[in-house]
């Protein structure tokens, strides 16, 4: 299943300022890795997923568009899934996708990383 290209497009307007985004085609979708870690997903089942961690997750679960995400049967903690209602609105995006760099702000550079932004 395809992802949503002009959701994807949104996300990379947002992230455009910055110099450690790489896209990656992973889980079904296309991913925005940050600093070498996933900071949210245009999944190709609907909607956002989008990394919060651990200690986030309930206050993004008590958003009405938000739910936990469920693979091969496991719910994957610190990671909800938006659905499209949930950021319609610029600043409505902005605000998961700020969830997320928040998140990944706080994790270690993976040395792994790519150094320059671009699309894989």
């Amino acid at each position: 299943m395809a992802y949503d290209e002009k959701t994807a497009e949104r996300i990379r307007q947002l992230l455009s300022g910055r110099g450690d985004v790489v896209e990656q085609k992973l889980m079904g979708g296309l991913t925005f890795m940050v600093n070498g870690h996933m900071c949210c997903s245009v999944s190709g089942r609907g909607g956002l997923m989008v990394r919060v961690g651990a200690g986030a997750q309930d206050a993004a679960l008590a958003d009405p568009h938000a739910r936990p995400i469920e693979m091969r049967g496991r719910t994957m903690i610190g990671f909800v899934r938006v659905a499209p209602e949930g950021y319609q609105s610029d600043a409505a995006l902005r605000t998961w996708l700020t969830r997320g760099l928040d998140f990944v702000a706080r994790l270690p550079a993976d040395s792994s990383a790519r150094k320059t932004s671009g699309r894989r």
